[in-house]
């Protein structure tokens, strides 16, 4: 019992350690467009692992807004939901 606690704590700990990058804005990928094209290509090369990280979200994000802007489409502003019930 107490190896597979020793072994549990070390699973928990190691899987904490998984990403050491620091988050970056949507407005910094719009900025940086090597870097964005490297997270969306790394995104996109292990999606069950990494689809729904912040910064893979972050850069997919800066890639629509500026396909959008692109085609002449209006950033739209973010909905507010706590103003959508009333």
């Amino acid at each position: 019992m107490r190896k597979l606690t020793l072994f549990l704590f070390i699973a928990v700990l190691l899987a904490g350690c998984d990403e050491n990058t620091a988050v970056q804005t949507v407005d910094w990928y719009k900025a940086h467009d090597t870097e964005r094209k490297d997270m969306i290509a790394k995104c996109k090369s292990s999606p069950g692992e990494l689809a729904a990280s912040p910064n893979c979200i972050n850069a997919q994000q800066a890639q629509n807004e500026k396909d959008l802007s692109r085609r002449g489409y209006l950033k739209l502003p973010p909905v507010n939901s706590s103003k959508q019930g009333e």
